[in-house]
């Protein structure tokens, strides 16, 4: 047995922007999600469409946990979620409402005042995790690849799963570089 297949599953997922930006989530993506292995979902908003939003909630069910992303005009999403996973706090927010966007010093103080362990941000369409003053900042990125605020093209499209047991966290993060079929996966572990 995998280690990421015995433990609970968590998605991270985030700035779909379809069918404003982007038409859909890659086709390999949308087979990776089709599981009922998934039982949380934290989502960084900006989801696009009531269907997006409702197929996040047919994954987890009163688990699916979805910010106001700054493109969620038509939604009414609360601006962060603080919720528990095994014994960390996680703490979710878009992230434009911290600036600098994407700045890990602000994001590290931005989880301080929401009393998290693990922060889950969007907003720079860029997936990244970084430990910092005792806090993981964790970024799932586009899950459809749609460009960002800054009008940056190049986005890999990307989502996360992560399994939490006592004090560790494994985090895999899919991206489906250009011109591949078949997202590569990055495995990350982080304690406390």
């Amino acid at each position: 047995m995998s280690f990421l297949a015995s433990w609970p599953k968590v998605l991270l997922i985030g700035d779909y922007h379809t069918p404003q930006r982007k038409s859909d989530v890659p086709s390999c993506f949308k087979e990776l999600l089709n599981t009922d292995k998934i039982g949380v979902v934290l989502c960084t908003g900006n989801v696009g469409s009531q269907s997006v939003a409702e197929q996040l909630r047919m994954i987890a069910g009163e688990d699916c946990h979805i910010v106001c992303g700054d493109a969620d005009h038509d939604f009414n999403f609360p601006e962060t979620c603080v919720t528990s996973v095994g014994e960390f706090k996680v703490g979710v927010v878009h992230g434009h409402q911290v600036v600098p966007w994407g700045d890990n010093n602000s994001l590290v103080k931005f989880a301080g005042r929401l009393g998290v362990d693990i922060l889950v941000t969007g907003h720079t369409h860029r997936s990244s995790i970084t430990e910092l003053g005792g806090k993981f900042i964790i970024n799932p990125g586009s899950v459809t690849g749609a460009c960002n605020a800054l009008a940056e093209f190049d986005v890999t499209p990307s989502f996360m799963l992560m399994a939490v047991q006592e004090k560790s966290v494994v985090l895999y993060t899919y991206e489906l570089k250009e011109g591949q079929t078949e997202p590569e996966v990055k495995m990350n572990e982080l304690k406390r």
